[in-house]
């Protein structure tokens, strides 16, 4: 019997987005431009997104009546966070296709299971161990050589639910002690994954787009710079050894094919000292250090989502320039009487970033700085990668 091919849903079309935060607010910018109506659901009534959506459902992630009542209003539905609860998936299906699939994301909410399913099926990992209470943390970093990060099973990102043992000079069995009882508090006292540090060349990523018709797009590589596990700068492409460069794009795509992924993923990659590729973590959804993609690519990432889940023909991915980007936390709103407020009183010297050539603003509407709050992000455009990166972080460092 053949199988009835996917329709295509053309501008006039509406899609929902579960999150409104600045990747669902720049994913609508990129929908709207095409023609495509919005909707999102998020349970923040001052999410990023509502100022250019055509409705904001507030409710929360776990809300599964609410997300039905999204999607029948929808005729696609996708994701900017992973937070989303598997039975609002399943409550939108009944209405609307879900692109990523429910399946896919319940892999990967858990990482557990996912670097579970990442050895399972072939793809390249560091030593990992789950661990679900104090002793059995305490035993894996033992096994595990000491020195680890310790990470939260469920939601955390940027920084938080995560802790990390034997990175301070003192080895004294107590220091030792306190650094095993303050990850797990770290953890939430809950399930995690503790994995082994691995001698850390560089850190990258790589963006893959696979439409419900089978198409599939690879991004180049993106290099990523963070502090306190939060990127601080990003370049597109990431300067690589073709062989490696290659490597890792044939790497996405695998797994990609392997979840049958309708939508985008980033794969997040460590890059050993030997040369090796390690898959970190994977993201069903548009990823920070592809903002540059705006600038960089001749699809940017928020485009190239709207046509994968709608099953158009997908954008090229090839790179036209060079594009860095700088993250703006909440800090820079804050001065330092005010650094455990929510509101800040500084206002950023904008005038002198943006006179740094090639370097352009963007700012996410979000209405309260605090303290490690991704706020907006500077780009910056050059003839290399490593010029795009000096022009960005001069553009910042002027705020």
């Amino acid at each position: 019997m053949r199988v009835a091919a996917v329709p295509t849903l053309l501008p006039g079309a509406t899609i929902g987005i579960f999150g409104g935060g600045q990747l669902g607010r720049l994913t609508a910018m990129a929908a709207r431009g095409m023609g495509y109506r919005i909707h999102v659901l998020d349970p923040d009534p001052g999410c990023p997104a509502r100022f250019v959506v055509d409705q904001c459902v507030e409710a929360d992630w776990t809300d599964a009546q609410e997300a039905a009542r999204l999607a029948r209003g929808c005729d696609v539905v996708t994701l900017e966070i992973e937070q989303i609860s598997l039975a609002s998936m399943d409550a939108a299906a009944g209405f609307a296709p879900v692109r990523p699939s429910r399946e896919m994301l319940a892999i990967i909410q858990d990482r557990i299971e996912q670097k579970d399913w990442l050895l399972r099926n072939g793809f390249p990992v560091g030593r990992y161990k789950a661990v679900c209470s104090l002793d059995e943390l305490r035993e894996a970093v033992a096994a595990l050589g000491g020195r680890c990060f310790c990470k939260s099973a469920t939601g955390g990102y940027d920084g938080r639910g995560q802790g990390k043992v034997g990175f301070t000079a003192d080895r004294t069995p107590s220091a030792v002690e306190a650094e095993i009882r303050s990850a797990w508090e770290a953890l939430g006292e809950g399930p995690g994954v503790v994995e082994q540090a691995v001698d850390l060349d560089r850190e990258i990523s790589i963006l893959v787009a696979r439409s419900p018709r089978g198409e599939v797009k690879v991004y180049p590589a993106a290099w990523n710079h963070h502090d306190n596990q939060i990127l601080t700068w990003s370049v597109i492409p990431a300067p690589l050894p073709d062989a490696m460069a290659a490597e890792a794009k044939q790497l996405a795509e695998s797994i990609a094919d392997t979840f049958l992924l309708e939508g985008i993923l980033a794969v997040e990659l460590f890059v050993t000292k030997d040369g090796q590729l390690l898959v970190n973590e994977l993201a069903p959804r548009p990823h920070n250090s592809y903002h540059a993609s705006e600038r960089a690519c001749v699809t940017s990432q928020f485009e190239q989502l709207v046509r994968a889940v709608c099953n158009l023909p997908l954008g090229d991915a090839d790179v036209v320039q060079p594009c860095a980007i700088a993250n703006l936390l909440g800090d820079l709103w804050l001065s330092p009487a005010e650094a455990g407020k929510t509101a800040g009183s500084r206002v950023p010297h904008w005038d002198a970033a943006l006179g740094v050539p090639g370097v352009r603003l963007h700012l996410y509407e979000k209405l309260r700085p605090r303290k490690g709050r991704k706020m907006g992000h500077l780009s910056a455009v050059a003839p290399t990668a490593d010029e795009a990166v000096a022009l960005v972080l001069k553009a910042k460092s002027l705020l």
